[in-house]
């Protein structure tokens, strides 16, 4: 004979397993966290020869080099640099930069809501395509039909899921700016400045996205309990968007925490494509200038945003299906 759990049980069950997930959830954030820190620390450290010669220019006198050393604190042991370095992280300090000479983090607070604004409309805008084309598209060619249908998307979304972002914006520059002089190609002081970025960086995602979805709709609509709503007559739309999607976008969520960390590192090359104001193109600078502490800084927040995106993603996914929680506990 079956055996009812109280109520109390279960609710203290579950609430255990909503601790059990955050705290894993947090142990993971921390420990990739401090693997990002040591990585950007030792990146200096990696760079063959000296990093403060090569930034300063081999014709700099070697005092002014070995005193930008000693103000560095790059003569210290590298146990003394690592846990000095950490102390000024956890006071917000992330050096100076070598050729501005302004403080890294005022740096990267003028450029860092330039990337933010162009990444966050990018990820909406692939959002927006991909989840209208993939149901559509899904309800078409369910259970074999549409043929012609499904090989035209097939096509139309692999050629622009592997196109490289930086030829697609070249191309939407070429198009849209050089040709028609529709849109403006360069900065963002205006509008319509944002629509080629955003839009390049969005297509490749939104094309992936649309696919994944696809394929979990069709494989959601021959489900029994779709099977169900549809013998209660319920509407289409109740049927497509109230049960089958949200069944649907658990697949399409996973992958989304992977294209929006890809799309993070995407402003690097589509900044330098379009003049963007953002990290991506005073990396690229930094980096031609050898202004290593601007690079170590940027790394440093270009690994932590991966890392916050891919976890916002994680408790996304287990707040819409809530059964993984229980499951991984």
């Amino acid at each position: 004979m079956a055996t009812t759990i109280p109520a109390e049980t279960r609710q203290a069950l579950w609430s255990h397993a909503w601790v059990r997930f955050g705290v894993r959830r947090l142990g993971r954030l921390l420990v990739s966290l401090w693997v990002v820190v040591t990585a950007s620390f030792l990146m200096i450290h990696l760079i063959p020869g000296d990093p403060i010669r090569a930034a300063l220019g081999p014709t700099a006198p070697a005092d002014l080099v070995a005193a930008k050393r000693l103000e560095l604190g790059l003569d210290d042991p590298l146990w003394m640099q690592y846990a000095d370095y950490l102390k000024r992280l956890f006071s917000g300090d992330l050096g100076t930069s070598l050729q501005s000479q302004l403080p890294v983090s005022d740096v990267i607070a003028q450029r860092l809501p330039a990337t933010v604004i162009l990444a966050v409309l990018a990820f909406a805008l692939a959002v927006a395509i991909a989840v209208p084309v993939g149901v559509v598209v899904g309800v078409l060619t369910r259970r074999g039909h549409g043929r012609r249908t499904e090989l035209g998307f097939t096509a139309v979304s692999v050629v622009l899921g592997i196109i490289p972002d930086f030829l697609i914006g070249v191309g939407l520059v070429f198009v849209f700016g050089v040709s028609l002089h529709w849109l403006p190609v360069a900065g963002n002081q205006t509008a319509g400045a944002y629509v080629l970025p955003v839009l390049c960086l969005a297509l490749g995602p939104a094309a992936i996205l649309a696919r994944i979805l696809r394929v979990e709709m069709v494989s959601v609509l021959d489900a029994d309990f779709i099977r169900t709503a549809r013998a209660k007559r319920l509407p289409a739309r109740t049927v497509y968007l109230g049960h089958a999607l949200p069944n649907a976008a658990t697949a399409a969520l996973t992958l989304g925490a992977l294209i929006l960390s890809s799309m993070v590192a995407g402003t690097v090359l589509i900044e330098n494509v379009f003049s963007w104001p953002g990290l991506g193109m005073t990396i690229v600078q930094s980096i031609l200038s050898k202004d290593y502490p601007v690079v170590q800084g940027i790394v440093l927040v270009y690994g932590v945003g991966v890392l916050l995106a891919n976890t916002v993603v994680d408790v996304a996914l287990a707040l819409l299906d809530p059964r993984s929680v229980i499951r991984e506990d």
